[in-house]
């Protein structure tokens, strides 16, 4: 079983769904997800929003081996994502000699502000941590005592790891930002990430790629009319 964890934002549900579909309409094996939701996670999470949060699952994404058991392996998604591969593809890049496993961007926005008027901040391994696979009993110093209590650097930045000797490298691919990187035909990407904002918000409605995301929305939203012989029958 994949297990993939997602975050949640309640401005960005749609995206969350349309990810989540898009997901589980191209995998070849079976996938559990679940979302990082504020609302379920009671006592669990009580770190208070800081200024510079941009989403509900800035933090509470490094939860993710705590709620795994810190056992086997989990893979953490931003839900502003478009999967457009076989999620299986990369499931199948685990490598135990790693406690994590990233795309290893080297991304200094230019803006200051992105979707919704959110502070877009600038540090060192940016949107790294919008795709992690988690070795889980490598992370158990993710402990929700420590993601309650570290910085937002310490956390994104993995320096709750004992080196970078630690974090692996994924293929680009599997996090291709969109109107940052440049353009690649979709063969080439297996997961675009609206990561200055989606074609669910107005203000990007023509970004990069808007025209998969509509079509994945519209195929996530079709309803089969009447009822087949087979489904009668049973």
């Amino acid at each position: 079983m994949i297990r993939a964890f997602i975050g949640f934002d309640p401005r960005e549900t749609v995206a969350y769904h349309v990810f989540a579909h898009s997901i589980i309409a191209r995998a070849s094996e079976p996938v559990s997800i679940a979302p990082l939701m504020l609302t379920q996670l009671g006592s669990v999470f009580t770190r208070p929003r800081h200024a510079m949060q941009s989403t509900d699952f800035s933090f509470t994404r490094f939860l993710v081996p705590y709620l795994s058991g810190y056992e086997g392996w989990s893979v953490f998604f931003d839900c502003d994502m478009l999967m457009i591969d076989d999620i299986a593809r990369l499931w199948a890049l685990r490598d135990p000699s790693y406690a994590v496993q990233v795309v290893k961007h080297d991304h200094v926005p230019a803006e200051s502000v992105k979707f919704l008027g959110a502070t877009q901040t600038r540090y060192e391994k940016k949107n790294w941590s919008s795709v992690i696979i988690f070795n889980n009993a490598r992370c158990r110093a993710l402990t929700p005592a420590y993601v309650n209590s570290a910085s937002g650097l310490e956390l994104h930045q993995f320096k709750w790891l004992a080196g970078d000797h630690e974090i692996g490298a994924l293929p680009h691919r599997w996090n291709h930002l969109v109107d940052y990187d440049a353009p690649q035909p979709a063969d080439a990407i297996s997961n675009l990430h609206y990561t200055i904002g989606g074609p669910y918000f107005a203000a990007y409605e023509t970004c990069g790629y808007a025209d998969l995301w509509r079509r994945e929305q519209a195929d996530m939203l079709r309803a089969q009319t009447g009822v087949t012989t087979l489904a009668r029958s049973a």
